[in-house]
């Protein structure tokens, strides 16, 4: 699909300024990004949208999350991280029959579009082709993460997904993982640093997300869950850690020696009182840190805007410290980090980059006035203000509607999920 959006402005997230200009997508791609005067000419377009002066911003990219984990919002609340796990979400999890993925994986799609998201990296342990299918028939862009554990998954399979997944659409690519190293034998661990090293890749998992986690490595091994990965060659070729609570000024050296990224969960992370991530240490190593959602059983949202609402305030807090954890290192987490970390080719406004992005209502009240654009979005920005989102050039959702998706039909299918699996 051919756009062109003029009287626009657009977000440079490499220089972190608003500018004035053109924007122009050729297929997936932007074909035009700049001054109106030098935009193409004589050129056909399937859409000419007037944005009078709104603002385009390059898609939230949610580096974390679990996306059928939807059916389990609001339903386990007020405990504690393992309890929430072995009492409410684990079993229940059980239950789930594939197709149910397909169907809840579309239910945070839409969740994920009305924010402005446009890409998430997903973990979770059942059927991932099910939750692939759900992204490709959406047009949303998935990158999966493996969730291997001693109870479910193994390397086997893992590197199965890895080759398949890896080669069913431009809009899915695959990552090896695990769930955590509390969950994870050493014998299995090894096995995926060795999948890793064989098809150069980055691996990703739960890394010291609570303390007694990482007090429980350090029992087994003598080792932080960093050091003991690192020691089995886990990292060769990268990858990254969600949550990172829990990090060690050795840990932080050992995720920017091999280019790693960290990403934070502050909201689930507050949630479960696990702790709050030191994002402000973390960069000042020169490491890459990306933000995400983690599931809806744990936030409950899946809102990138909260998100960096709360990555820079408790920085703030957890430094006492007002100056601390400036917005537009935040934003820059949400777009540019995340593409990172998924190794996704997008990210910013730019020509040749991928065309997942963003319109913003700069005329919705918490948009006004408009002071500083960039810290409006972080700290008063929210779902409200979003008007369009698009993936790959295709508008996906536009004005609370959703391409191709019967919400009602949708709800109706997800409610019916939750009985049966929550039926006494």
């Amino acid at each position: 699909m051919k756009l062109r959006f003029y009287n626009a402005r657009y977000l440079d997230t490499n220089e972190m300024a608003v500018k004035k200009g053109t924007v122009c997508t050729n297929g997936e791609r932007f074909s035009y990004v700049g001054s109106t005067e030098n935009a193409p000419e004589n050129e056909v377009y399937d859409r000419d949208i007037d944005l009078k002066n709104d603002l385009i911003i390059p898609g939230f990219c949610n580096a974390h999350t679990h996306s059928p984990m939807v059916f389990l919002r609001s339903f386990a609340e007020d405990l504690p991280l393992d309890r929430w796990l072995n009492e409410a979400v684990f079993p229940n999890e059980a239950k789930l029959l594939p197709e149910d993925s397909y169907t809840l994986t579309k239910l945070a799609v839409c969740e994920y579009l009305s924010g402005g998201t446009t890409s998430c990296f997903d973990m979770y342990f059942s059927a991932p082709e099910q939750t692939a299918k759900a992204f490709i028939d959406t047009g949303f862009r998935g990158v999966f993460c493996g969730a291997v554990n001693n109870f479910c998954g193994s390397p086997k399979l893992l590197e199965e997904h890895y080759v398949k997944l890896n080669s069913i659409s431009p809009l899915i690519s695959y990552k090896p993982g695990f769930h955590a190293e509390y969950t994870t034998s050493l014998e299995i661990m090894e096995q995926i640093a060795a999948l890793a090293q064989k098809y150069h890749a980055p691996v990703w998992c739960h890394n010291s997300e609570t303390k007694s986690e990482t007090e429980g490595c350090i029992s087994r091994y003598g080792k932080t869950p960093t050091e003991l990965m690192e020691s089995i060659g886990m990292f060769e070729y990268g990858g990254g850690g969600y949550h990172c609570i829990y990090f060690t000024e050795n840990d932080m050296d050992i995720f920017r020696r091999h280019n790693m990224t960290a990403v934070t969960n502050p909201a689930s992370n507050s949630k479960l009182a696990s702790g709050i991530a030191d994002i402000s240490s973390l960069m000042s190593h020169g490491i890459n840190v990306a933000i995400g959602t983690d599931g809806a059983a744990s936030n409950n949202a899946l809102d990138m805007f909260r998100e960096m609402y709360l990555c820079t305030v408790l920085q703030k807090f957890r430094y006492s410290d007002a100056a601390a954890m400036p917005a537009e290192n935040v934003l820059r987490a949400a777009t540019l980090g995340g593409a990172k970390a998924m190794e996704l080719d997008c990210g910013s406004i730019e020509a040749g980059k991928l065309a997942d992005f963003a319109v913003v209502d700069m005329r919705r009240p918490s948009m006004q006035p408009e002071n500083d654009i960039v810290k409006n979005l972080v700290f008063s920005g929210s779902k409200d203000i979003i008007r369009m989102t698009a993936v790959g050039g295709k508008i996906l959702y536009e004005n609370g509607g959703f391409a191709g998706i019967d919400t009602e039909k949708l709800y109706h299918d997800c409610a019916r999920i939750c009985e049966r699996i929550f039926a006494k």
